[in-house]
This record gives C-alpha cells, sequence and structure tokens, in this order.
C-alpha cells in the first residue's frame, strides 16, 4: 500500500468515524425507546418546552437516577422504590408551598423521570416481568402519597381528597391540572367551622384506563372508609363547579388516556371498566351523599352545580332520583363518561359495601387551559370554603 492509498484510508475513516458514533446513538436511543411508555417518551419535549418545572425536583430525581444504576438485585431496587417514591411525594407538597406558584406539574414530571429510570436500569431488565410490574405498582402508589396519609392533627373530623395528573399533553405539553394544585395545596391542612376542626389529607391519581383496571382507586381509597368522616374526588371538568349527583357504571368517552389509549367505548357502544381482569360489578347508576346544600354555600368566583345530567341508551335527561335510573342503561353519568366519572363510581360503590353513610362524592372544577395559575388559585379557595362548609354536616 503506498502513501497516498493509506492517507485516502485515513481520511474516509476520519470522515466515518463521527457519523458511525452517531450511528450507535441513534441505535441506543431507539432501543430505550422502545422500553418507555408514552408519557415517559415527552419528558424531553416539556423539558425543552418549561425547564423551570423541572427544577424544584431536581435533587431527588437525580439522586434516583444515580442509585437506581448502582442497584444489583431486587431487594435494592425495592428500598429505592420505597424511600424515592415516598419522598418525591413529601418534596413535592413541600416545593409546593415554598414556591407558591400553584403548580402540580413538578411533581408529575418527575414521577416520570423516576419511572423511566428504574425502566432503563439494568437491575430492573433483569427481573421477570411480574417483579417489574409490582416495583412499578410501588413507585406510582407511594409517589402519589399513600404513605403520607397520617390525620395526626387531632382533629374532630378527617377528610380525605383525591386530585388528577395533567392531561391531554400532546394537546399543551405545559397542562397543569386544578385538582392536582387543589390536592398539593391542602394537603395536611386543618379547617375550621362552627368550633369544630378537619384535617384534609390528599392523593392524585393517573390518568390511564390500565391502571383504572388494575385497581389503583380501590388501593388508595379502600383503608379509609372507615377512618375518615369524607372522600372527596376532584377532577377538572367545564365551565363552573359541578357537584356530580349521579355516577354511571361505564365509559363511553371517545377521549384517550395519558399513555394515547383509547377505552373502545362510544356513546353507541358504552362499556364497563375491569376490575382486576373482570367487568367492575355494580348497578348502573349510584348516587353521590355530599353535603351539596353546604357546599353550594361556598362563596367565589364560580357557580356549584347540584349537576344530575346524565345519558342512558334511552335519552339525555336530568334525573331527580337515583330510583328512575334503576331500569336505564348508563351512557354517561352526571360526570361523563370518563376517568373522572369512574373514580367517582368506584369511591361510591367502596362506600356502597363498606361504609354507606360516609359522605363520598366528586367535584368537577372549572377547566383552564394549559397553565393559569390565577385561575387555579380561585379555584382552590372556592373548594377549601365548600370543605369548611360541609364540616358541621358532615
Amino acid at each position: 500500500m503506498n502513501l497516498c492509498t493509506l492517507a485516502k484510508l485515513l481520511l474516509i475513516s476520519f470522515v466515518l468515524h463521527p457519523l458511525m458514533v452517531v450511528s450507535k446513538v441513534n441505535a441506543e436511543e431507539a432501543v430505550n425507546a422502545s422500553k418507555l411508555t408514552i408519557e415517559e417518551l415527552r419528558i424531553n419535549k416539556a423539558k425543552q418546552y418549561m425547564p423551570s418545572v423541572f427544577k424544584p425536583l431536581s435533587e431527588r430525581v437525580e439522586k434516583f437516577k444515580l442509585q437506581i444504576n448502582q442497584a444489583r438485585n431486587l431487594t435494592a431496587l425495592t428500598q429505592l422504590i420505597i424511600r424515592h417514591s415516598d419522598g418525591i411525594w413529601k418534596d413535592g407538597v413541600k416545593s409546593f408551598d415554598e414556591i407558591s406558584k400553584y403548580d402540580d406539574r413538578s411533581l408529575y414530571w418527575a414521577r416520570l423521570q423516576m419511572s423511566k429510570a428504574l425502566r432503563l436500569s439494568s437491575a430492573y431488565q433483569n427481573l421477570l416481568p411480574t417483579q417489574q410490574q409490582n416495583l412499578l405498582w410501588q413507585l406510582e402508589l407511594l409517589s402519589r402519597g399513600k404513605n403520607d396519609i397520617k390525620f395526626d392533627k387531632k382533629t374532630d373530623k378527617k377528610i380525605l381528597i383525591t386530585g388528577f395528573d395533567p392531561f391531554y399533553l400532546d394537546r399543551n405539553i405545559d397542562q397543569s391540572n386544578p385538582s392536582g394544585v387543589t390536592a398539593l395545596a391542602l394537603d395536611d391542612l386543618v379547617i375550621r367551622r362552627d368550633g369544630i376542626s378537619a384535617e384534609i389529607e390528599t392523593l392524585i391519581v393517573p390518568v390511564r384506563f390500565a391502571d383504572f383496571d388494575q385497581g389503583i382507586i380501590e388501593a388508595l381509597l379502600s383503608p379509609y372508609y372507615n377512618k375518615v368522616d369524607m372522600i372527596v374526588t376532584i377532577s377538572m371538568g367545564r365551565k363552573d363547579f359541578d357537584l356530580e349527583r349521579f355516577p354511571g357504571l361505564r365509559r363511553s368517552a371517545k377521549a384517550p388516556d395519558n399513555l394515547n389509549v383509547f377505552s373502545g367505548a362510544t356513546n353507541r357502544n358504552p362499556l364497563i371498566p375491569l376490575i382486576n381482569g373482570k367487568e367492575l360489578p355494580g348497578s348502573e347508576f349510584v348516587e353521590f351523599s355530599l353535603p351539596a346544600k353546604a357546599m353550594k354555600k361556598a362563596l367565589g368566583h364560580y357557580k356549584i352545580n347540584d349537576n344530575r345530567s346524565v345519558t342512558t341508551t334511552e335519552k339525555s335527561y336530568t334525573a331527580q332520583t337515583l330510583n328512575e335510573l334503576k331500569k336505564q342503561t348508563s351512557v354517561a353519568g352526571s360526570g361523563g363518561g370518563y376517568l373522572s366519572n369512574e373514580i367517582s363510581y368506584r369511591s361510591i360503590l367502596l362506600r356502597d359495601k363498606k361504609n354507606p353513610v360516609l359522605p363520598v362524592g366528586h367535584i368537577h372544577t372549572p377547566r383552564i387551559k394549559a397553565y393559569q395559575p390565577d385561575v387555579s388559585e380561585k379555584i382552590i379557595k372556592q373548594i377549601k370554603q365548600m370543605l369548611t362548609h360541609s364540616i358541621s354536616s358532615i
């Protein structure tokens, strides 16, 4: 080989080497992407669009990433999941209080960064599928406040409320959810009225059909039906506040969840959701037991409606009593045909089984577009008033 030929080969190698490296990186990214969920794949876009949202909980997230990649077995992974999942919830509540920007998004994206890191860790990938599922399940439950419900303020009453994650993120990657904001704002709060005190504890639930079918609502709420004085589920809804009188059994909304999964249900084909592989057992409609009259006294920017609108396979109308719905097939409850209606139905179904006299029901908040902290603040203040007015009625 002469010097000219050698020089040409070296030049070709120099030019191609960066391309080979890029190709390898792209291949690795593609492999990693195949292991992640749709929610986790949105992280990079969200981080580029709103980097400030990722800062408040970054210390916990980075520590988790480092330690999860050093873990070598199931025991180590389990310990890290318990420590940091519970920790990220507590950090999220503390950060919310300190920053005071009425923002639930930091906790949502921090949780996804943790689940992404777990999925990509070598120790996790060496586990059996059932072991992987159990770890992810624990991460979900603990990072949503499961182990932080203490009711240790020695108040007269105890109130448990739930909010939802942000959703419709492909429409607005910076979407917030006022129900999740409410949960973070009111966690551990003590309210008082007419000499009676009440402590509020909170949870935040996912916007995913699969988690509901797996029983996440039952897992989070079941322990408290004989320990609290009221359970209120909350989600983002319409123009004003709606107290959803008659939740329906079936799904019918043609809207995707946060994994871009559709339930397959429609108004013409409403479907019964699952609980651990079987159809959720229950009547077509149930009725809430919230102290609606007391709640409607809460003054604020928005109207508070006692919403009795339902849709059956026969018609849409305003029902006055549960009795008139007994022979109907539900299409949409007062809360609609999506997961907000479903959490209401499931929570009331649990009430009927565990403590029929317990006040349980759902509040739909006014909707917000993307992130509107001034609107969320108004919503939270009025919900706090609703709960305060309820104290003497529960």
